[in-house]
């Protein structure tokens, strides 16, 4: 037995709306409804006199307060309410209530159809009061075709500038505005640079098309970096690179601290293989931000947070705790660095080490060992005239 019933009605932005005559017998039983200020403009012509309306504003909990003193709401949502929609948000706060869906089409749908694009082949992803992350993560893949929910921070002219800069000319773009409303929708298309140069009206959503791919390499020179300095001695060359990336396991982990990232090499190879990791770059050095900046835009790898400082005076705490971290420098405090990091490090997670002398070596086994973890693996690997590094993993 339910406490409470949720009917979530999905509707478009057209002023001319329909609900089937299952749709209108929920709506002539109903007392208590409720929706965004839009939504009531558009269905208050269908309530039965004397309805209730909740408006839906944030903060939710305050919505839901109200909500809580009814068994039975009718929820009126856009487009299909379990995409990105309210019906999720219900499920969320309130999982041992009814709900059962009305749905109509999304905004994507509307907009492929007026394209004539077939859709079944598009990621979707939303950027409604959302991150970067996983639009970040669809361009890094090279997605065929994205569709992107936007809002008013969001905007199509904010994600194509994004694109734009982090040269991901490879799509031709198209916004929807208003679809549905008889009288202000409008569909364009775009180049990127174009987009981010338009103005657009709300509410819009984008589909994005690739006419190119785009260079994604797997394993990167590092003449093809830019160096601290000048200086290819302070990158981490590709042969150990690409074996330290194995040894992380990164795609069995979800977040990956680079401590010492210097030019960035170690986290712009980890996002670019293994977009949807959250990778968190930590360097002293005040050039290594834009280091990391130039790198990322040269190589097409956005969502990177740098952290710059000494390490060991960072507060971690609001961080997002890792599941991997690659040592690339240390400073001659190899085995504090260790305590600190054992302090953050997710149960099952890994450290990776490049040692490039004996004495790290020592330092490195014996700092293991203090936070009760052991070497799992250890290569040893030259690459041209140089020293012998010896990659270490420990678990």
């Amino acid at each position: 037995m339910c406490k409470q019933s949720f009917h979530i009605i999905g509707i478009s932005d057209s002023d001319e709306i329909y609900f089937p005559p299952k749709v209108m017998d929920v709506i002539s039983r109903g007392k208590v409804f409720s929706g965004g200020l839009r939504h009531h403009q558009l269905v208050e012509k269908f309530l039965p006199k004397g309805a209730l309306w909740i408006d839906i504003t944030v903060p939710l909990d305050k919505v839901f307060e109200k909500y809580a003193e009814y068994s039975e709401i009718v929820v009126f949502a856009s487009g299909d309410p379990l995409f990105f929609g309210f019906s999720n948000t219900v499920q969320r706060l309130l999982p041992d209530s009814c709900i059962c869906v009305y749905p109509t089409f999304n905004s994507l749908q509307m907009l492929a159809h007026r394209l004539l694009l077939p859709y079944h082949d598009m990621r979707m992803v939303s950027l409604t009061g959302r991150p970067w992350k996983a639009f970040d993560a669809a361009l890094i893949r090279g997605e065929k075709m994205l569709g992107v929910l936007t809002d008013k921070v969001k905007t199509p002219a904010t994600i194509a500038a994004r694109m734009h800069e982090y040269g991901y000319d490879n799509y031709r773009i198209y916004v929807g505005e208003a679809l549905g409303n008889s009288t202000s929708e409008r569909v364009r298309g775009f180049t990127v640079e174009g987009a981010s140069k338009a103005e657009f009206t709300s509410p819009n959503c984008m589909i994005l098309v690739r006419i190119e791919l785009r260079r994604r390499p797997l394993g990167i020179d590092e003449s093809e970096f830019y160096l601290l300095n000048g200086r290819v001695n302070m990158i981490t060359k590709r042969p150990v690179r690409l074996q330290t990336l194995s040894m992380l396991d990164l795609q069995n982990r979800t977040v990956l601290w680079d401590v010492g990232s210097c030019t960035g090499s170690v986290s712009i190879e980890a996002k670019s293989a293994y977009p949807d990791i959250e990778v968190i770059a930590f360097e002293r050095r005040p050039e290594g931000e834009e280091l990391l900046r130039r790198n990322s835009i040269l190589w097409g790898v956005p969502g990177i947070r740098f952290i710059g400082g000494d390490f060991m005076e960072q507060d971690l705490s609001d961080l997002p705790r890792p599941d991997a971290v690659f040592i690339g420098g240390h400073g001659g405090r190899l085995q504090e660095l260790l305590q600190r990091i054992d302090e953050v490090l997710l149960p099952g997670g890994i450290i990776v080490f490049n040692s490039v002398s004996d004495d790290s070596l020592q330092q490195f086994y014996e700092g293991v060992s203090n936070i009760g973890r052991r070497v799992t693996e250890r290569i040893r690997l030259v690459v041209d005239t140089h020293n012998p590094i010896e990659i270490l993993k420990a678990e």
